[in-house]
């Protein structure tokens, strides 16, 4: 047998009735879950482990019912933090080229050998982690298997290919100098992390990206992608047997070992708050302070807590004060985000100029009558009722699946993540969540970041 397997069930519950969902960094970061209900009966899934001839290492869901499969994967800290001085967007870049060409096939060909066969293969550059995904029919997938190995091992960054691109991404980052939530974002990660990796942009700056050649684009290919820092996660129309030969082909030629730059902790600057003046008639407004890690003890308790602060949507406190009882704002929003080297609670809010004052203020009341007061028993009873209920309508799809089982390793969260989730959040009480606010919340340390031409004095 070319395979070994390990199996953890776990079983997809009936749905509840959900009106709204806000998808944000704290239930699993990028992870998911598939509920499929038959005749208002639960399905038992299983969670597999299945460790190749070549010692390829994926977790996989099988599911028979339609001719489908979907992989997605992850090369562990090989983000754009890793991207060298003064050739930022280099990650970035490598995301929309691996895939422009490989082997004996350029960009045209290679592009349309998925396209008749209608396979899908895609990368993304994150700040920590560099990803791809896979989705094919069943009777395609040896194709595709063949075709993803060929980008991983064989990429060919052509002079056309490359261009395209970077034409692509410099007019991205063209368009983004005027746009105001990207400007926002920009000097808020620049406020707060200084000179650290993560205060750069993902996708670089007009001058590096412009600076960047098909060495530097090799260069990283060979570091970054290795069998030592992948991550694989599969869902779809295949078993555990069948799974384990097609690792070995994918993955196998990969080098052992990656070689990548350590990235430094860092602790963020927080406090104060920058406007940066832009002629429009409605500012946007970004903020951060502390967060907590995915992996405290605590973690529930401040994503319930979250949820009612500014995580819940129409059900949060921060809707209801900004946009419900006052018309200030469309939409306002808080979420823990999970870096990392750092943890943060950030949010947003755009609201007309002669409002940004008012809106920062009632936000900072909120903020602070949370940590100070806390949650009543009926917002976390509602909360619960809503996370618990909600996790399964967030994740339809075999692709969410398979990026569910990539999350779940990332994050340690083990093979009987799915079965224990609800348990876990439903097992945080009162106390505990008005504990962390106390403990967690900042008001007075929170960093805002406001781009526009917002009228009065402004405060959190």
């Amino acid at each position: 047998m070319s395979y070994s397997a390990k199996t953890i069930p776990v079983v997809r519950p009936m749905l509840r009735c959900v009106t709204q969902m806000r998808i944000t960094l704290m239930g699993l970061t990028s992870a998911a879950l598939l509920m499929t209900v038959f005749a208002g009966q639960a399905r038992a899934v299983e969670v597999q482990e299945v460790v190749s001839d070549g010692g390829i290492t994926a977790w996989l869901i099988e599911d028979h019912l339609n001719p489908l499969l979907t992989m997605d994967f992850t090369f562990k800290g090989a983000g754009a933090a890793t991207d060298p001085s003064g050739k930022t967007g280099l990650a970035n870049m490598v995301s929309g080229l691996i895939d422009e060409g490989a082997g004996a096939m350029d960009s045209q060909t290679f592009r349309t050998e998925m396209e008749d066969r209608s396979i899908s293969i895609s990368f993304d550059a994150g700040r920590d982690d560099f990803g791809g995904s896979m989705v094919t029919l069943t009777r395609e997938r040896d194709t595709a298997i063949d075709l993803l190995r060929l980008s991983l091992s064989e990429p060919r960054f052509d002079d056309e290919a490359v261009e395209r691109i970077r034409s692509q991404v410099i007019g991205g980052l063209k368009r983004s100098e005027n746009d105001p939530g990207d400007i926002a974002s920009r000097a808020f990660f620049k406020s707060i992390f200084g000179d650290h990796a993560y205060a750069n942009s993902v996708s670089g700056t007009i001058e590096t990206v412009k600076s960047l050649n098909a060495n530097d684009f090799r260069t990283f290919v060979r570091n970054a992608m290795a069998r030592d820092n992948l991550v694989i996660g599969v869902a779809g129309d295949i078993t555990a047997a069948e799974l384990g030969p097609l690792l070995d082909e994918a993955f196998g030629s990969l080098p052992a070992k990656s070689d990548l730059p350590t990235i430094p902790d860092v602790t963020p600057k927080f406090g104060g708050i920058e406007v940066i003046t832009q002629d429009i008639p409605q500012s946007q407004a970004i903020w951060g302070q502390k967060g907590i890690s995915r992996k405290a003890p605590d973690f529930y308790a401040a994503y319930v807590m979250n949820y009612i602060l500014g995580g819940g949507g129409f059900s949060s406190r921060l809707t209801e004060e900004v946009r419900e009882k006052r018309g200030l704002a469309y939409g306002v929003y808080s979420y823990l985000a999970d870096m990392d080297k750092a943890e943060m609670l950030m949010g947003g809010v755009a609201t007309r100029n002669d409002a940004v004052g008012q809106s920062l203020s009632i936000i900072g009341q909120q903020w602070q009558k949370m940590k100070d007061k806390g949650v009543t028993q009926q917002e976390l009873d509602n909360a619960k009722s809503y996370l618990t209920g909600a996790f399964p309508l967030r994740f339809t799809s075999l692709g969410n699946l398979s990026g569910m089982l990539v999350g779940m390793q990332m994050e340690d969260l083990g093979m009987d993540f799915l079965d224990k989730r609800n348990s876990l959040v439903d097992a945080v009480t009162l106390d505990q969540v008005n504990r962390v606010a106390k403990e967690l919340l900042e008001p007075e340390h929170v960093t805002v970041t406001v781009v526009g031409k917002p009228e009065g004095d402004l405060s959190f």
